[in-house]
């Protein structure tokens, strides 16, 4: 039986911030796009799970990720490998296709895709891998994660890998399995075309420079707990989503945390209060909106809620929307999401 309260909990006319919303369950073959009421107003029918999250187009189209076959050998982690851009009625605009792509991937503004992907780790890289849980280093060897960015035909027009990096200086997280090096969760394409990252088995984000393909900027932080889903706001501070796992620093939650990247200070900071009933130990994701308050996307429980800058809660919305895991158990969690306003491009005369 399911005793989770689904649906809309809270919408405050006042201080929300009105618009549509857009998400996918991970385990289905919907994308939706509601009303602050929670009420479906458009829904795609794709092939394949989700593998990660949709969104709109300036054009009005919808690029997504979903699971393709092949890929990599082990479950989770989500897999995709079919990135597609379809109109408002599902009809395929561009395809292209790499079994090895996960987690992210976004269409650029020049028409091409980037988007994150696993690869074979060099053994003579693998060898200085430090961390992570002693002796679980797999006999077919780890994996390593690249960022890609392809033309619209898949040709590959620049690539950046993970073992590029200066790997002892990096170790995973000691509760963490030495499957994947780094884990890349999010790719952020820079306005300069230098592209930020979130790599979650070393607790680090980065921005590696477009040109020399060498990180510029880089923060660690090991109370991040494994972060997603890293961007760069129109003030020039950085966000994220602190997932707060495995940190050994009392009762595990999550934070959405904005930073000075001069000072790396924190500027702001969003937790609940007890600090425990605002959790997800992975996926996830937020995003700051017109009004300056801040959606976010708590995985693990499908809920997705706005908060204002002072952190009061004007909105929330938990997935009704459940599927079978890769484990079959039952499940609602959600990647991502995203607020469009009524007049914004991706919406504007397509709802009548």
């Amino acid at each position: 039986m399911r005793i989770l309260q689904t649906g809309i909990t809270l919408n405050d006319e006042a201080q929300a911030t009105e618009g549509y919303t857009l998400f996918s369950p991970l385990w289905g073959r919907e994308t939706y796009l509601i009303d602050m009421a929670g009420n479906v107003v458009h829904q795609w029918e794709l092939p394949g799970a989700p593998a990660g999250y949709a969104r709109l187009l300036p054009n009005g189209n919808l690029f997504y990720a979903a699971q393709s076959e092949g890929g990599p050998s082990f479950p989770g982690g989500a897999q995709g490998g079919l990135m597609r851009e379809v109109d408002w009625d599902g009809n395929v605009i561009n395809e292209i296709v790499d079994p090895m792509q996960h987690h992210d991937a976004r269409r650029l503004e020049n028409g091409n895709t980037l988007y994150a992907g696993w690869e074979d780790m060099p053994e003579e890289r693998a060898v200085l891998v430090t961390g992570g849980i002693p002796d679980s280093f797999p006999e077919d060897g780890m994996y390593n994660d690249y960022v890609r960015e392809v033309d619209s035909d898949g040709n590959t027009v620049w690539q950046w890998s993970a073992h590029s990096m200066d790997i002892e200086k990096y170790p995973i997280n000691p509760m963490t399995g030495l499957r994947v090096f780094a884990w890349l969760n999010a790719t952020f394409p820079m306005p300069n075309g230098d592209v930020m990252v979130s790599l979650r088995h070393i607790n680090t984000i980065a921005i590696i420079d477009r040109e020399s393909k060498v990180i510029k900027w880089e923060m660690t932080d090991f109370s991040w707990g494994g972060q997603h889903d890293c961007q760069m706001l129109d003030n020039g501070n950085i966000i994220l989503f602190a997932n707060g796992t495995k940190t050994y620093e009392g009762q595990q939650h999550s934070r959405i945390i904005e930073i000075d990247p001069e000072s790396k200070e924190e500027v702001w900071v969003y937790k609940s209060n007890p600090v425990n009933h605002f959790y997800s130990h992975h996926i996830s994701g937020q995003e700051r909106l017109s009004t300056g308050n801040t959606l976010i996307c708590e995985g693990l429980w499908g809920r997705l809620f706005e908060v204002t800058p002072a952190g009061e809660i004007v909105w929330e919305y938990i997935s009704p929307y459940f599927g079978k895991t890769f484990t079959g158990d039952d499940t609602n969690w959600v990647f991502r999401a995203f607020r469009y306003a009524k007049d914004s491009v991706e919406i504007a005369g397509r709802l009548g």
